[in-house]
């Protein structure tokens, strides 16, 4: 795994661990996680394309 998704992948997780206690239930947490790993696989090309990273 290169360092920049390395690093993206870890402040997406991070932001999302910070939030997740408000989350009230496993199951909702579950699926909330689920769909920002989603979202954050895919916007990370966008990301890296507009940062010429590729």
């Amino acid at each position: 795994m290169d360092p920049i998704t390395l690093a993206f992948y870890a402040i997406v997780c991070g932001c999302l661990s910070a939030v997740a206690p408000n989350f009230p239930r496993l199951p909702v947490r579950l699926g909330i996680g689920a769909i920002v790993g989603i979202a954050a696989a895919a916007v990370l090309p966008e990301i890296k394309g507009m940062l010429h990273l590729y």
